[in-house]
């Protein structure tokens, strides 16, 4: 049975997030705050919860499918709660989707 690699689905929905909870703080909050308009707020609040929620749901698909140690997947976890972390952590998730098909050549094993 050949194994599919989550890492990538889970990438895209972490950007996805990151882009999310940037609209709402740099876009959604102002418009709330200082033009009153509360549905923004809403709107993209409700976007970024539900995004959230299926990052939460590939990061631990992909915990399970890769054998992810809890710090990884607790480091992307945290990653994604941050505004620019989901960005910062693109790079180091490209080795761990490497990884995922090369587990032998893991540099935390050297």
């Amino acid at each position: 049975m050949a194994r599919t690699n989550p890492i990538p689905a889970l990438r895209k929905i972490a950007l996805l997030v990151a882009v999310s909870l940037l609209a709402l703080l740099g876009v959604a909050v102002p418009l709330k705050h200082i033009w009153g308009f509360r549905s923004a707020v809403t709107v993209a609040g409700w976007g970024h919860g539900l995004l959230f929620t299926l990052f939460c749901v590939a990061l631990f698909r992909t915990t399970k499918a890769a054998r992810w140690p809890f710090s990884r997947s607790a480091m992307v976890f945290m990653a994604a709660a941050l505004p620019f972390g989901p960005f910062l952590m693109n790079r180091r998730m490209g080795r761990y989707q490497e990884e995922f098909w090369h587990p032998n050549n893991s540099p935390e094993q050297s």
